[in-house]
């Protein structure tokens, strides 16, 4: 009982600093940088490699944006300092499996750790990622099962914690809305481009003993940091962002 007690009070403390949980990984990925070649000695070899890594980081993204365009207000929130649930989420994404933002932002993040083309690196991240999220996932599911009692337990034992489950489908019971997509992912979007942008800079210097100026990657962060400059403005200063009951 006091290692469970002990685990909810390392899963609270996570759950409040889940948002820089990538922070903690910058030391293993500079020392993968510092190993950094390009495959097979080709830059074409490593441009299509990074193509296929920020595939995987946008089905990440894709999850997350699909998750939080069916979620009613006050639920899957980004909130840091309690736990917070109006409802139970069952459908959609939810019906799929219990935590479908963890799982898109596993993704998104594996592509980035897939960039340095070392097998170890992105090792470390799913054992570090297991390891964090575990406790955080311990965390909230003693908090939904105390307030949905019953409701929730029945619903845990029919949906996988990880690993979709397509035959559990049910359709989302919220329409579809992009405007709450936006409002609450913009700034995952442009960190995962900031990381991406970072990597290929650094990558490129150790390679080459130079700073080489990528025009497309200039062009993507670039692009990413004014949308999301007009998209944090819009939704500190304006209502277009806003969606009702979201």
């Amino acid at each position: 009982m006091i290692l469970y007690e002990n685990s909810l009070k390392a899963g609270n403390w996570l759950f409040r600093w889940r948002s820089y949980l990538p922070l903690l990984f910058v030391p293993i990925l500079i020392s993968g940088l510092l190993k950094f070649g390009y495959p097979k000695d080709s830059h074409t070899y490593d441009l299509t490699w990074e193509m296929l890594c920020m595939s995987v980081s946008f089905f990440g993204l894709l999850v997350r944006c699909y998750t939080i365009a069916h979620v009613p207000k006050r639920t899957s929130g980004r909130n840091t300092k309690s736990q917070k649930a109006d409802s139970l989420n069952i459908t959609g994404m939810y019906s799929l499996m219990r935590n479908p933002l963890y799982f898109g932002s596993f993704f998104m993040f594996l592509g980035v750790t897939l960039f340095v083309h070392l097998w170890w690196v992105s090792v470390i991240y799913g054992l570090a990622f297991w390891l964090y999220y575990e406790r955080i996932i311990l965390t909230e599911e003693a908090f939904l099962k105390d307030k949905y009692g019953k409701d929730y337990v029945d619903y845990a034992n029919d949906t996988p914690a990880f690993t979709p489950s397509f035959n559990n489908w049910k359709p989302p019971s919220l329409a579809f809305s992009f405007r709450h997509i936006v409002k609450r992912e913009y700034s995952a979007f442009f960190a995962m481009i900031a990381s991406f942008t970072v990597v290929e800079f650094v990558g490129d210097y150790i390679v080459t003993g130079k700073i080489i100026i990528d025009k497309v990657w200039l062009c993507l962060s670039l692009g990413g940091f004014a949308v999301y400059i007009t998209l944090r403005t819009l939704k500190k200063k304006t209502k277009i962002l806003h969606v009702e009951g979201r």
